[in-house]
């Protein structure tokens, strides 16, 4: 998938199909855009576009961090993904302008999906009845999604985000299609594990929405790979009193420099809330509980 950032980058393209939104979390309702895009493009042999904002333009936390929301979307069969720098001047740019300026001369849209509370232009004047009016002025095609319910739950990052946020991340998982996931580079770290005897990855997280404090039986993605491991989000308390949040994993089977490797850190089941222990053996001793109980977990699947 191309990655372009910035308007004035994009040359001409065959007959695109642009999905437009923000896209955070590519949640199910996102996925089934993305896909339809896709596979409306390759039947017409044009391009499928996303047309995607950054920062976000609610300035909320990020379900998904810019990189991590990319990996996603490529992952739904995307040719293209178009990233506008979401500043002041793109904030006050009127309905209009967006549409005759950057849908129809910047990108020649062949077509246009959008969910149907997509809003844009200065004060969100524009919504989807403006885009299918436009629409006609500019020869454009346009298909309108509704917004997808799971168990009469309605999908949105807004409610992603409060579950994720709440421990809740059987259902987030059942909103997002896929486990909650958090994307994140290995860093250098005190080695407080590699002295307990467990040595973890240290994961410096890019701005995404966390799971509560806690150890986790979680998948490892690195590349191609896909790894098995215990993930513990917490402070330290048993060796710090008023520590910050830190994110380490140990990974089942494996012994190699990764320093500056992107991670993305897969959170299957809970194991346990973090607590505070009177001794550093009976730390390790818990450890080595958690470790077993995600190996248990993982080998009937």
């Amino acid at each position: 998938m191309k990655v372009i950032h910035g308007l004035h980058k994009i040359k001409k393209l065959k007959k695109p199909v642009v999905a437009l939104g923000v896209f955070d979390g590519v949640h199910c309702g996102h996925i089934n855009i993305l896909k339809d895009a896709a596979r409306f493009a390759h039947s017409v042999n044009g391009t499928s576009v996303v047309l995607t904002f950054d920062p976000h333009p609610q300035k909320e936390d990020s379900l998904t961090s810019l990189a991590h929301r990319l990996r996603l979307i490529a992952q739904q069969g995307i040719d293209a993904v178009a990233v506008v720098n979401f500043n002041t001047h793109f904030k006050n740019m009127r309905a209009v302008d967006f549409v005759r300026g950057v849908l129809a001369k910047k990108l020649g849209a062949y077509a246009v999906y959008v969910g149907d509370n997509f809003r844009f232009g200065k004060n969100a004047e524009g919504n989807v009845e403006t885009l299918k009016a436009f629409s006609r002025e500019y020869h454009f095609k346009i298909k309108v999604f509704k917004c997808v319910r799971v168990n009469r739950h309605p999908i949105s990052s807004t409610s992603i985000r409060s579950l994720i946020k709440q421990g809740k991340l059987e259902l987030a998982g059942k909103l997002l299609c896929r486990p909650v996931t958090v994307l994140g580079s290995v860093i250098r770290g005190t080695k407080v594990g590699r002295r307990l005897g467990f040595p973890t990855a240290n994961i410096d997280p890019h701005h995404e929405v966390m799971p509560p404090q806690g150890a986790y039986a979680v998948r490892v993605i690195m590349g191609k790979k896909k790894l098995l491991g215990v993930c513990n989000i917490g402070r330290r308390p048993t060796f710090y009193k008023q520590g910050v949040i830190h994110i380490e994993v140990y990974i089942f089977n494996f012994n190699r420099n990764i320093y500056g490797k992107y991670l993305e850190i897969q959170f299957v089941k809970k194991i346990r809330n973090e607590k505070k222990f009177p001794s550093a053996a009976l730390l390790i001793d818990q450890i080595r509980k958690d470790i077993t109980f995600a190996k248990n977990f993982f080998s009937p699947h």
